[in-house]
């Protein structure tokens, strides 16, 4: 049987996005792919449609590094509203409870913000994305079905209360530093009971993902607005390169000739990971002609094994 062509252009590199409200991460990945007529594309962890802010989306060879940017902190500005909770957590979901928040006070929230700064156990919303016998938590929700959940751990590094206004429905707009995996409808709702009043997520903004932040990031009527009587790779001069990924991990140069066998899947000896990289580090490996080659995995014995490599490099 012939093999199928693929539909679109080879483009490597990463789009930092700026999603609009509205809209699932999965319907703009597709808008982002067709504006750059990209025959392969990717994105690096859901935002749901409430939310806005930055969507790293990976072009060709890049979506080999997602799992790197799905595994990075993020950062988020949220507005926590109380009194009122919902099935979903956020302003999305049916009214499930309501009670008078004029009580609390900025002083009482930011006492009860305590416990939840560093490590700290949610269990994930039935409306969470996360799959339970390979069914998405939400889908099962909306059949009306509940499952046990176990708590996972996460840690927030910093969570700031940046304003609070009281009322019977009090507001706080809070920033939210926060690992992999941090739940912020949840983190709302669990302030909400601490309090005993009762939250939800009234809105989200991620505003940065791992290396990238909102100053990386375009937004889709900026996307469109270029592209008009142009073509794909007239937009390319907004992708950030390869390597920016894993921009944090330290970068090592070989030799062509060691190059030749790294760019094979075999170990090699790179001089300088000895004096400065622990064995299980993650390093960028470069070509001397400054070629990116993928990202290599240090041994125990120095050396350096591949982990991703980039094609045609």
């Amino acid at each position: 049987m012939a093999k199928r062509r693929q539909k679109g252009r080879p483009v490597d590199g990463i789009l930092v996005l700026d999603k609009p409200a509205g809209m699932t991460s999965n319907e703009a990945l597709q808008q982002v792919k067709y504006l750059f007529y990209a025959a392969k594309a990717g994105h690096t962890g859901s935002l749901d449609p409430l939310a806005t802010g930055v969507l790293p989306v990976c072009l060709g060879e890049a979506t080999k590094f997602t799992q790197f940017l799905l595994e990075a902190d993020k950062v988020y500005q949220s507005t926590f509203s109380f009194g009122l909770s919902t099935e979903t957590g956020d302003s999305d979901g049916e009214t499930v409870a309501r009670q008078d928040a004029s009580g609390l006070t900025r002083e009482a929230l930011a006492v009860a913000m305590e416990p939840f700064r560093g490590e700290i156990e949610q269990v994930p919303s039935m409306y969470s994305a996360l799959k339970h016998k390979g069914q998405p938590l939400y889908k099962l929700a909306r059949q009306g079905i509940e499952v046990e959940r176990e708590a996972r751990k996460a840690h927030i590094y910093r969570f700031d209360l940046l304003d609070f206004r009281p009322g019977e429905m009090a507001e706080a707009e809070v920033e939210i530093h926060c690992s992999k995996g941090t739940y912020i409808r949840t983190l709302a709702e669990d302030l909400g009971k601490a309090l005993g009043v009762g939250a939800h997520v009234s809105s989200l903004r991620r505003t940065a993902a791992g290396p990238f932040t909102l100053d990386d990031a375009v937004t889709l009527p900026q996307l469109e607005a270029l592209r008009e009587g142009k073509r794909g790779e007239d937009l390319d001069f907004l992708l950030q390169p390869l390597d920016s990924a894993v921009g944090d991990c330290q970068a090592v140069e070989l030799p062509e000739n060691i190059a030749w066998y790294f760019r094979r899947g075999q170990p090699v000896t790179a001089p300088s990971v000895y004096r400065s990289a622990e064995e299980g580090d993650i390093v960028r490996i470069f070509c001397d002609d400054g070629g990116f080659l993928g990202v290599g995995e240090v041994l125990d014995d120095g050396r350096v094994t591949p982990r991703r490599l980039v094609a045609g490099r």
